[in-house]
């Protein structure tokens, strides 16, 4: 698609001729407006078209076009003058001065001279070299420039395509490098640095090659094709300093960009290889930062580099395996304070980190730099601001801005300071070669490397931020969005705060307490992230990991925080002691015949002597008259390769955090993302801590695919997905949600964070309604089947009319939509409130049970289910995600019930329906917060569903509702009018109310009491009968099932006292969001009650609350409680605790020694 694009401007470009025309048009005045031309966009008034003009037969137009190509190629160079002398068509000189840019300003700057003769073929360029050359080294230092110009026909071949002049423009280069060599002492006296031939091709762009002084007249060959400006402007001379093998992967996409690829000189070799890079370079000439929508350019710029990066990889000279750079070079000046522009940079590239974080993870970039001069035209550059984003130090693309300075010879930048304090900083950070081959080998696992997601929640903030003031949200955005503190563990044994840099850890577990400020808590709230790092020993859990994994958790516990698992891991370490393997040896049973066996493995005196006490365990033994130790057991102490563990002492370290795990789950809120792969006692920590977040690439395994190979013989899986990967893990429940990348990963994270509370004890986060509460619904539920997404967040009909549903427009969060599809579970926002969610899926699903390829007989099988009734997957899905609300999530439960049943079938029977359908009550009986059930619109709740979800299960906590168009009972009104409604009693109501059945039930009679017997007539009546009651039949029945329904309807519900009321649903969203908002606020004042003072009962507590607010109307109830001081209240009652312990500590005292006790 790149490249269509590329093909696309292309056409869509005027006519090459055109373009010219109208630029000689430009030209052939007496004084053009240099200005104006060289401003003009490259496809308009590009190199190539002003090149093509250098023949004209217009010495005006020809002088004007080869002024406007130098003003062109240098403009923003301060110093320049250019002069240019025609002496024919293709036959011209200009001479110039210029300066680099970017040097310091104090001092006088090096002003260079500049030679840029027209020739008319190359032939004619070994006459150029021969002739005196017009520059003088004024300086002594050689900087002076060549720029030689051929054409504008330099190539006598085929010129169709960019490339089609390859052969002959190699042998140019070849000749021009000999005729360089043998003019060297003449360009040395000229001062000349750089020499460089532009070759005219059009319609196609120049081919450019560049020859420096200091590789003796060589070619550059990363500068190939490219400006001879770009090697300074471009940096490529800083990448030919510090990369190995530095290569130009061509072709690219945008004439301003430049893509390489190079080792850093020095980099050690790892396990994967010497880590390369891929870097994009971008120039241009155009930023306004004064104007409102300055920052489009710039986001344009970087994602046409993002762009560049994606179609290098293509090349196989690239891959997918080297991390990315990426410098855009503004190269215009911006008249604003520096320390203003650097804000404003920093702020844009955070917001574009945000807005395209999964293709820059895709790409692996671990730097963007932008650079930009500060000053203006009068005062010149008094600045130039460097702004970086960068992976480098191993936090995720942080930023920093530096004030950069340029060499006076080179022009290249040598040094950099901090732009706030000054302070001399290095580009490069040192420790940036060991971070570099540490993320390589975090993504070669599939993963990111553990330290850059604190960044990467840094920048999913910001889009939370944006995302938040967009909805229309009123909370000011923090400024201090995101901070964390390393917790590691100390001599003692505990977890303190660490500012040490990443990398620097000796275990492969890491911890960190975060403070981030998010819309629901701009103040800021804090959480504990535990991380594997994949980098050391594969993320293997041995002793030292368990032990910081088990303290980070009972860090989180103690403190009642949120904690999120980073998990990419290889299991429990296993390992050997190493160091005996070159010692040990074994005695034979027949040393002449090895096939016969060994009697034991031994270690010679000598060995045994030289490793300390406790590394194995032996006896004595003797071995061809030499006393020898007879291993019994190898314990390992004191040798570096069992120093972590590797064996039993990790499998007891496991059981250690599964164990702590899952107390964490059942006080706090914990939440697991897997990313890259997750093994053995890793993939049960995610299952523990329940909540789970998967990304596609992160299977969760008990054991490789290789190894069950082995196990079973033959080679029968292909790859860890098939054990754990989404296709497994996600109808089966264990995943929660599914994700692309990491970044979506750590978007998830937050979007689950908005709807937790800041500790465990905290009611749930309240945001100001952005949706307004009030509105009505607009979609309505019905009895034929519908998707239930739509009830609760709304749609748009095929016509494009927008229906909105229950909840708050934007913010219901599905998860575990892959398992147990015949009911819909998540959480969403109604006014703001987060609340956690169950729904009824009324169409038909179908369960997949995938084959297992172990067994060549099994096949895939699709089991149909209907809708609006429970199976035993979903009926577990139910249970499963009331725990989770109520676990560390404290969230209010709505419920809406629209279930005919349980599906009681012998598979469903045999498959736990039962069971799981109790777990439901389980789980409500022991919900802490409030619940609500609701019958929507069309919906019936029957038999054994309602028993599983009736208030009475928990009374403290639930309450039922039903929508004046929905029914409940224990049997549908068709079912219920096969038992108590049958065919005689319908035939009976026929009789009663049927006029023509009257008649002839008059007839009949008066036939059946006259003295003749039964005739002729008689009959025919009871034949005119029974046909009128068949007739009637089906009209009688819908009779008697409408008698039945209306036993089933909202009103006989709110008679009995199993509803709290009847609700219209246009309506429903206001009462619930008031009700809602009433329970959680009379909920926390009860809970604040019984912490100051334990001796109140539940029922004593909810009666003082709602002594404090009498009114019947939720809303204005709220208002009540909002307007009462509880924090008063809850003083005043501790103050009465507090004295009431002192009375009862006070009476218990023998009343001698009562007055003792008083001061």
């Amino acid at each position: 698609s790149l490249v269509a694009n590329q093909y696309a401007d292309k056409i869509n470009a005027d006519p090459f001729e055109e373009r010219r025309a109208k630029l000689r048009k430009m030209l052939d005045v007496e004084s053009p407006n240099f200005q104006e031309i060289i401003s003009l966009r490259a496809n308009v008034g590009g190199v190539e078209v002003l090149a093509d003009l250098l023949a004209d037969e217009s010495a005006a137009v020809r002088k004007h076009a080869y002024e406007a190509i130098v003003r062109r190629v240098y403009r923003m160079f301060p110093g320049l003058t250019v002069e240019v002398t025609d002496n024919g068509p293709s036959d011209l000189d200009c001479k110039y001065t210029f300066q680099y840019p970017d040097v310091p300003s104090e001092g006088e700057p090096i002003t260079r001279g500049g030679y840029a003769p027209v020739v008319p073929s190359f032939s004619a360029l070994k006459d150029l070299l021969a002739k005196p050359i017009p520059l003088e080294d004024s300086t002594g230092k050689s900087v002076n420039a060549i720029a030689v110009v051929i054409g504008p026909k330099a190539f006598k071949g085929d010129t169709s395509g960019f490339y089609s002049t390859d052969d002959e423009f190699k042998e140019m280069i070849k000749e021009t490098e000999s005729l360089l060599k043998a003019s060297a002492g003449a360009l040395k006296a000229a001062g000349v640095r750089k020499f460089s031939i532009m070759a005219a091709q059009a319609p196609n762009t120049p081919r450019y090659a560049t020859f420096l002084v200091e590789d003796g007249w060589a070619e550059s060959l990363t500068c190939r094709d490219m400006r001879g400006t770009f090697r300074h402007l471009l940096e490529v001379a800083r990448l030919d300093q510090e990369y190995d093998d530095l290569e130009r992967i061509v072709p690219v996409i945008g004439r301003s960009s430049h893509v390489f690829v190079g080792t850093k000189k020095g980099e050690a070799r790892g396990k994967l290889g010497k880590p390369k890079t891929v870097f994009a370079h971008i120039i241009t000439h155009t930023v306004d930062m004064k104007a409102q929508d300055w920052m489009q350019w710039p986001e344009t710029l970087l994602v046409s580099a993002v762009d560049e990066l994606e179609r290098a990889r293509l090349n196989p000279e690239v891959g997918t395996k080297p991390n990315s750079h990426i410098l855009v070079h503004f190269n215009s000046l911006v008249d604003l304070e520096p320390l203003v522009v650097a804000e404003m940079l920093e702020n844009f590239i955070n917001g574009f980190v945000a807005e395209h974080g999964t293709r820059l993870q895709r790409s692996k970039v671990d730097e963007i730099a932008l650079k930009v001069g500060i000053g203006s035209e009068a005062a010149g550059r008094t600045h130039t601001l460097r702004l970086t984003a960068s992976s480098t130090t191993g936090e995720y693309l942080k930023t920093s801005a530096l004030f950069e300075r340029a060499d006076a010879l080179t022009g290249a930048p040598v040094s950099w300071c901090d732009a706030k304090s000054g302070d001399e900083r290095g580009l490069l950070d040192a420790s940036e070669g060991r971070m570099q081959l540490k993320r390589q080998i975090a993504r070669a696992a599939g993963s990111t490397y553990a330290p850059e997601f604190l960044g990467m929640m840094k920048v999913e903030l910001i889009k939370k931020w944006g995302a938040y003031r967009e909805a229309g949200g009123q909370r000011p955005t923090p400024s201090d969005l995101f901070k964390s503190a390393e917790l590691v563990l100390g001599a003692d044994g505990e977890l303190a705060e660490s500012s040490r840099s990443p990398g620097e850890n000796n275990v492969g577990v890491l911890a960190w307490r975060c403070t981030m400020a998010t819309p629901e808590y701009p103040e800021g709230r804090d959480v504990v992230l535990i991380a594997n790092d994949v980098t050391f020993q594969a993320g293997s859990f041995g002793v030292a990991e368990d032990i910081v994994f088990q303290k980070a958790s009972e860090y989180a516990r103690a403190r009642g925080l949120p904690r999120i698992h980073i998990a990419c891991n290889s299991g429990a370490r296993v390992g050997l002691a190493e160091e005996l393997k070159a010692y040990v040896k074994a005695k034979w049973t027949d040393s002449e015949d090895p096939s016969k066996g060994f009697d034991f493995l031994y270690l010679e005196e000598e060995d045994y002597n030289r490793f300390e006490d406790g590394t194995v365990v032996a006896r004595e033994e003797t071995v061809n008259g030499k006393k020898v130790f007879a291993i019994d057991s190898i314990i390992g102490e004191g040798l570096k390769s069992t120093a972590g563990g590797i064996g039993v002492e990790n499998l007891q370290g496991s059981g250690l955090i599964a164990g702590e795990t899952s107390r964490a789950y059942n006080e706090i809120f914990t939440l697991s993302y897997v990313t890259g792969r997750s093994v053995g006692i890793g993939a049960y920590l995610n299952r523990l801590g329940q909540r789970v977040i998967q990304m596609v690439n992160g299977p969760m395994i008990l054991t490789g695919f290789g190894a069950l190979n082995k196990l079973l013989g033959k080679k029968v899986y292909t790859s860890q997905d098939q054990l754990g990967g989404p296709q497994v893990m996600v109808p089966n429940g264990v995943t929660h949600k599914l994700v692309q990348s990491d970044q979506d990963g750590v978007s998830a994270i937050l979007d689950w964070l908005a709807f937790t509370p800041k500790t465990a004890s905290d009611s749930p986060p309240l945001l100001d309604p952005t949706d307004p509460p009030e509105r009505d619904v607009t979609f309505v539920p019905s009895k034929t089947p519908y998707d239930p997404r739509h009830m609760l967040a709304g749609t748009t009909t095929p016509e494009g009319e927008k229906l909105t549903g229950f909840f708050d427009e934007g913010s219901f969060q599905e998860c575990l939509d892959g398992w147990g599809r015949s009911v819909v579970t998540g959480r969403a926002k109604l006014g703001g409130i987060p609340m956690g969610v169950i729904a009824v899926e009324t169409r038909n699903v179908d369960r997949r049970v995938p084959a297992d390829p172990a067994n060549p007989a099994s096949q895939e099988v699709l089991e149909p289910q209907a809708g609006q009734v429970w199976f035993p997957d979903s009926a577990h899905k139910t249970a499963a995600a009331i725990r989770d609300f109520n676990r560390g999530e404290n969230l209010p439960l709505m419920i809406f019930a629209n279930w005919r049943g349980f599906s009681g079938g012998t598979r469903d029977m045999y498959n736990e329906v039962l069971k799981f359908g109790a777990q439901i009550v389980d789980a409500l009986v022991e919900y802490k917060h409030p619940v609500f059930v609701y019958i929507p619109p069309g919906g019936e709740l029957r038999g054994g569903s309602w028993v599983v979800i009736d208030p009475a299960i928990n009374p403290a906590q639930m309450e039922m509702y039903a929508d004046v168009e929905s029914r409940g009972g224990i049997l549908e009104p068709a079912g219920i009018v096969e038992v108590k409604f049958r065919a005689p009693q319908q035939k009976e109501l026929m009789h009663r109310l049927d006029p023509e059945l009257q008649r002839l039930d008059a007839l009949l009679e008066g036939s059946a009491s006259s003295e003749v017997g039964k005739g002729d007539a008689e009959e025919d009546v009871e034949a005119q009968i029974r046909a009128r009651e068949e007739k009637l039949a089906p009209l009688y029945t819908q009779i008697a099932c409408e008698f039945a329904d209306l036993h089933d309807r909202a009103g006989r519900m709110e008679a009995k006292g199993v509803i709290r009321k009847g609700l219209e649903w246009r309506r429903a969203r206001e009462y619930f969001y008031w009700r809602v908002r009433r329970r959680l606020i009379e909920q926390d004042a009860v809970r604040r009650l019984q912490e100051v003072d334990t001796a109140i009962s539940v029922e004593d507590a909810r009666s003082t609350v709602a002594s404090w607010a009498a009114e019947e109307d939720d809303k204005a109830a709220v208002a009540a409680l909002e307007a009462v001081d509880i924090d008063a209240k809850v003083e005043a009652a501790r103050i009465e605790a507090l004295k009431r312990k002192v009375r009862e500590v006070y009476e218990q005292l023998p009343e001698a020694e009562r007055a003792s006790a008083l001061p």
